[in-house]
């Protein structure tokens, strides 16, 4: 069976001050979903999940639901505070959902094949897609997982500070850890993430996560597991959330499984802050100009 692709939509955009994983950016107003999505139907997947706010749902389905029809199959999934959620555990505060993790499990009656997650708002290029294509029909199994990991370098923002998960791999290079560093930008040429007013160079190519990870279906058993425990202990902490490197973590180190770490040279770009937006337009434009995409990638024939 082929693959699908399971794209996390449904964020709140609160830093880009617009809902912005609907706003065009292509040349025939393609979305950066637009381009994740054409690249993954050509790499093979033969799926894709869109996980969104009831609240936009309308609009949302009404820009993808034409341009995708005969192409790929589309469901939708909603994300909500109390999706999933044990009522006992659901703070009555509590006004955002849960995290990327929450968003996936949502998924879990869509998804029946191995699957990639990815979010809506960050262009991962085509190479990207075709690793993970690779991997999900030949080495995903219950045991198995993997993420992406893109270089350092090709991930920073010109506006201000960004957080990465860099990644730390064993010889075999299976995933070993993610370490979160909040405050991470270029300085007189050099990247350094600051920390307790310490500046620390980091290499350019030090492999880091986008939120781009492949999963075999059996994993939302342990999402389902994981959470039930996640939303009790956090019955107080109405802004806690249940991020994927949480289960990632608990895949590797309580059930002694394996996540592989697959490198790619691809130049990511998004959305962190709404300076960014012209960078990703001349962005998208250089890769038209050299070929890579169409004018307008959904016209019959491209």
């Amino acid at each position: 069976m082929k693959p699908t692709l399971v794209v996390l939509a449904a964020g709140m955009a609160s830093r880009y001050g617009s809902m912005k994983q609907t706003e065009g950016f292509g040349p025939a107003g393609e979305t950066i979903m637009d381009y994740s999505v054409y690249d993954a139907i050509r790499a093979g997947f033969g799926k894709v999940v869109f996980i969104i706010r009831p609240d936009f749902a309308e609009s949302f389905k009404a820009n993808f639901d034409e341009k995708l029809k005969g192409k790929i199959e589309v469901a939708y999934v909603y994300q909500e505070i109390h999706s999933l959620v044990d009522p006992q555990y659901l703070p009555a505060e509590r006004t955002k959902p849960w995290g990327t993790a929450h968003a996936m499990l949502c998924a879990k009656d869509a998804v029946d094949t191995p699957f990639a997650v990815i979010n809506a708002d960050d262009f991962y290029g085509a190479d990207g897609f075709v690793k993970a294509y690779q991997f999900l029909t030949t080495e995903c199994d219950e045991h198995t997982y993997a993420i992406v990991g893109y270089e350092l370098s090709k991930t920073l923002s010109e506006f201000g500070t960004v957080s990465r998960g860099v990644c730390s791999a064993n010889d075999a290079g299976d995933l070993v850890n993610i370490t979160e560093r909040v405050k991470l930008y270029k300085k007189d040429g050099v990247i350094v993430y600051e920390e307790n007013d310490t500046l620390t160079p980091v290499h350019d190519d030090a492999p880091v996560s986008m939120n781009f990870w492949c999963f075999h279906p059996s994993v939302f058993t342990l999402l389902g597991n994981l959470f039930n425990e996640f939303s009790k202990n956090n019955m107080d902490n109405i802004k806690a959330e249940f991020f994927i490197p949480l289960a990632g973590d608990h895949f590797i180190n309580e059930q002694g499984g394996t996540i592989r770490l697959i490198p790619t040279s691809a130049q990511w770009f998004g959305v962190t802050y709404k300076e960014d937006a012209p960078s990703v337009k001349a962005q998208l434009d250089a890769l038209i100009a050299h070929g890579e995409y169409s004018k307008n990638i959904w016209d019959t024939g491209n």
